[in-house]
Parts: C-alpha cells; structure tokens; sequence
C-alpha cells in the first residue's frame, strides 16, 4: 500500500498550499474589481445627479481622484486658442493654491493633451519632452495620467491625475476607468450645459419683459438703464457692471452707472475709445471679450482699477440712429471666460437698452413740447385777460384821479397806478420768457437749447443737475452771445463731470439790467489744493474777455465750486431789439395810456 510520504494518490501538501493561495488571490482579484465596478457605478450616478455646470465639473474631478486613488486632480475646459478657460484643481488647499501664483493655461503636459486629445499615462511627469517643470511652492508631482472629456464629437475638457498613493504608477486599468468615467462625464456636462441654457434663456426674457414694463410705467430713463445693467450682471455671473456713455465733443466714455460690489471704484472713471475694450466694442458689430483685463495686452489703456478684472466683456448700444452707450461686464481674476453661448442673447439685450434711452429721450421731448405748448396757452391768458383787466383798473383809476380832491388819496392813487404799470411790466416779461423768440425761427431758443444743454449732462454725471433761468433769455441775449453762453454752460458741465466728483450740479442762467450770467455751483471735491488751473478754465476766461465781460471761480458757500461767468448783452444787442420791447408794451397798452 502507498503511503502520503511516497507520494502516491495526494498531491503534496506543500502544491496544495500554492493552489489554495492562488485562489485566494484570484478571489481578491474578482472582488476587488467588483469592487471597483460599483465604485466606478457611484461615480457615474454622483457625477450624473447635477445640473449646475460648475457643480458637476468638480464632481467629476474628485470621483475620478477616488476611482484611481490619485492624491491630486484637475478638470481643464479648453477654451479659445487651445487653452485652458478653466481649471478646478482638487487635492490642495486654497492657501497652496494662492501660494503658487496665476492658473495653468494649457502649456506643459496639460497643452499635449489638448493638442493630442487621447489618454497619457506617465511614469515620470519630468521625462516627457513637453515637460514645463514646476512653478514655485507646487507640491512635488510624478506619476501621471489623463483622458480627453468629449461632449458629443467636441473635445470640451480634460481630466488630469498626478501622484497615485503608495507611490505606484497608474495602470492600464486605471487608465479604463478614467476613460469610462470620461464617457459618463461627457453626457452629465451636455445636460448641465442644455440646463444652463435653458435657465439663462428664461430669466433673458424676463429682464426683456422688466424693460418693457419700465418702460411701460413712464420710469426715467437712469431708472431703466440701471435694471439694464443690473439684470446683465446678474444673468451673466459678473461681479462688475459698468455703462459708459459718450462724453460730447470728447474721443472719451464716461463711466455713468456701475453696479456690484466693487462698483464704488469705477464711478465717474473715463475711458478711452482707442485702446480700451469699451472703446473697441463702441464700433463693433458683436460683443468684444477679453480672458482677463489684468493682463490683455490688447487694451493699453486700462489701468488701476481695471487691471484687477479677469474675464470681461463688452457691447456696443446703439440704433439707427448712431451709439448710445457701451455696456461692459467682468468677473474676478481665474474666473470662467465668457462663452459663445452666453454673449449671443447679450447683444440682442443691449440693443434693446438702447432702444430704451431712445424712447426716454423721445418721451421727454414730447413732454417737453406739451409744456411748451401749456407755456403758450398761458402766455395767451396772460396777455388776453390779466393785462387787459389789469390795463382797464389803472384806466378807471386814473378817470377817478379827477374828481379827487383830497391830496393824500390822489397820491394813494396815483402809487396804485404805478403798481399796476409795474405789474403790468412783470407780466409783460413773463409772456416773453414763455414764448421764446429767436433770430432763427426754427431753431430753438437759449431757454430751450440751455435745459437740453442739463438733459445731456445728466447722463455723464449720473444725476440730473437743477436748473433755474430767470428773465427774458430768448429776446434780450443777442445769438452770438447765447452761442457762448451754451458753450461755456458745456464746458463748466464737463469740467464738472470730469473733476468733480460731485453730488450735485446747480446751473442758474440770469439775464438782468443787460448782463448775461452762467452759474454753475456743485459739492464736489473743489479746486486743486496747489492752485493749478486747467485748460477748460482758460477757454471760460478767453470768451468773458474777448465779450467785455468777467469769470470767477472759487468755493460754494457749503463746499464744493462756484463759476460764474457774466457778459453785457447791451452792447451786442441787435438793431431794434429794444423797440421790440417797446412795440409790445404799446400793444397791449398800460395804464400811464401810449
């Protein structure tokens, strides 16, 4: 009979072990890629639960950093000029992140698989000949792998995973479930981004439909454009909303209403057509955008504050009628560049802003013809029924004189009739002031031509200066003078919006005892402590001069700046002027008789 020891009939016990301990290891084999199968499960179901864009990007990175047990992630989304739009980074600190300075944009290993959208497994990140090294304060990295994230035939990203734990290389089958979570991953960002869409596209129309109903309800027109630019910041994710309006008879855009919480800093900033991105996007068709104002070479002439933007863009308002302003929106620096997808409704809403100053401006003229024509209507009853009745009281006054007899009663008398020849005078006035006469009958007069001289100035200096005229400014201010007296209103105006800083504007325009005077009184920050005077001063003194006139300029009476500028208008009066005056004092007739 054979015994174990022989080795006949068992196999020795020594091959049994090594067959036991193989199955054992195809066993933990068989469970851990069960295990894996259900990791790589969850991973899609997590990263398919999202409809927020951003929400889902950083889902996918830190399920694909679990999947292949890599200590550092990122997400890249290409943008234009194959580079990097965005990077969401996972496994460092924000501290770590600040410490290494601006984001990657595509360059090194990061730019090969943009170039070349296939999967990359590296044992050494330092070998590979596209290698850019390591900036300053960034954790060592060596083992690396990435895979392409296509949504449909478009490659819209990649995933990158560096440093796999325990100092092991990642493998051909890591490789296979980083490429089957990218394949998930491409189905939940076309979703997400369907949604985003969507979303956008419906609260687009609801700011449309807020337009519409300002305008609607009679809102002014800073009332509108502050909606206009506060929806567009909100619907686009900006933290900055800037308008700027041309500034008259200047190459330069007036910043008039900002809104965010930075806004503080850009109030009342200028900025040129030539060189700035506003500028750019004042005579272009489509949005302009810039990856980011801090450091887009293409747009020399912003400085401090704008260099501390990231993305921005920005769109041209304007009709048939020529621009009316320029709408600009930025994010923070490292922030998502703005996309096709959200710049073409943009367009489309800043023309209708534009539309909306320009039926404001159509409304106001409107309303400024009813109450021209209110003014004539009570010219007309002035002169048809307060004169005449007030003529015919001093006649019978002066019939009674005569058969007065005591002397204080006939010198009581006689002051009432003065009275009235007085009243009669300020009436008089008062109808010229309310039907304004000029040289040119179609053209407007210096009342007229000075309020929408104000209007204008309104929205470079974001508020509506006040405005007070007194006398007989379109009868007894020649056309030469009133050409200047508009000019110097301008100028003051200007000088106002670009130095002031100021709260509040008020013009007073006063024609009396033959002197023209312009007055223009703000709160703002003053003159130059160093008494430097500007060249917009000069131009003021040369044209009170060369009128025989004066200017001063010095501190309001509660702080800020005070101009006056003050002409004789008797010298310049044009033949008959005067006799005008007299004509219509004869016919409408007056106590003391012709």
């Amino acid at each position: 009979m054979e015994t174990p020891e022989n080795g006949s009939g068992r196999l020795p016990q020594l091959q049994i072990d090594q067959l036991l301990a193989e199955l054992q290891a195809r066993i933990e084999d068989v469970r851990g890629t069960r295990d894996r199968i259900h990791s790589l499960l969850e991973a899609v179901m997590s990263v398919g639960q999202g409809l927020e864009l951003t929400q889902v990007l950083r889902r996918i990175v830190e399920a694909a950093a679990v999947l292949v047990d890599a200590e550092y992630g990122a997400l890249g989304v290409i943008g234009d000029r194959e580079q990097l739009a965005q990077f969401l980074p996972v496994g460092m600190s924000d501290e770590q992140i600040g410490a290494i300075g601006p984001l990657p944009s595509g360059h090194g290993i990061l730019g090969e698989l943009i170039r070349h959208p296939q999967a990359l497994r590296l044992t050494e990140l330092a070998d590979h000949p596209a290698s850019y090294g390591f900036p300053p304060n960034h954790p060592p990295m060596h083992s690396f792998l990435g895979v392409p994230i296509r949504v449909r035939n478009e490659v819209f990203g990649n995933i990158y995973l560096t440093e796999k734990r325990g100092g092991k290389d990642f493998d051909v089958e890591d490789e296979t479930v980083l490429s089957t979570l990218a394949v998930a991953a491409g189905v939940a960002i076309e979703n997400a981004r369907a949604y985003e869409e969507s979303r956008r596209r419906q609260r687009w129309l609801e700011a449309n439909a807020d337009v519409v109903s300002q305008l609607l309800s009679g809102a002014g027109r800073m009332s509108v454009l502050e909606l206009v630019v506060d929806r567009a910041r909100q619907i686009l994710e900006a933290d900055l909303g800037v308008l700027t309006l041309p500034v008259p008879g200047t190459d330069d855009l007036r910043v008039a209403l900002t809104s965010g919480p930075e806004a503080a800093a850009f109030r009342r900033l200028t900025l040129p057509l030539r060189g700035s991105l506003a500028g750019v996007a004042a005579d272009a068709v489509e949005p302009v955008a810039s990856s980011g104002l801090s450091d887009d070479d293409r747009f020399p002439a912003h400085q401090e504050p704008w260099t501390r933007l990231g993305p921005a863009v920005a769109v041209r308002m304007g009709t048939s009628e020529g621009i009316r302003g320029v709408l600009l929106l930025a994010r923070p620096v490292r922030s998502a560049p703005f996309g096709e997808a959200e710049l073409a409704p943009l367009l489309t809403f800043a023309g209708q802003a534009a539309i909306a100053m320009e039926l404001a401006e159509r409304r106001d003229a409107a309303q400024q013809l009813a109450l021209l024509e209110d003014h004539e209507r009570i010219a007309r009853d002035l002169h048809d029924l307060a004169i005449q009745r007030l003529f015919a009281a001093g006649m019978t006054l002066q019939s009674t004189l005569r058969i007065v007899t005591q002397p204080q009663a006939s010198e009581r008398m006689q002051r009432v009739v003065r009275d009235l020849d007085d009243t009669i005078s300020i009436i008089r006035s008062t109808i010229f002031g309310l039907r304004p006469r000029d040289a040119d009958p179609g053209r407007p007069g210096l009342r007229a031509r000075a309020a929408s001289a104000v209007e204008e100035a309104a929205t470079v200096l974001g508020f509506s200066p006040g405005l007070r005229m007194e006398g007989l400014l379109d009868t007894d201010v020649p056309a030469d003078i009133a050409e200047h007296a508009l000019a110097v209103l301008g100028e003051a105006l200007s000088n106002t919006a670009r130095h002031a800083d100021a709260r509040t504007v008020d013009v007073a325009l006063t024609v009396r005892a033959g002197t023209l005077t312009v007055g223009v009184t703000d709160d703002g920050v003053g003159l130059p402590a160093d008494g430097g005077r500007r060249s917009g001063l000069r131009n003021l003194e040369e044209r009170a001069q060369r009128l025989g006139g004066t200017i001063t300029v010095g501190p309001g009476s509660e702080g800020g700046t005070r101009l006056v500028w003050s002409v004789p208008t008797d010298a310049h009066r044009h033949s008959g002027s005067s006799s005008t005056s007299d004509t219509g004092r004869r016919d409408v007739g007056g106590p003391s008789g012709p």
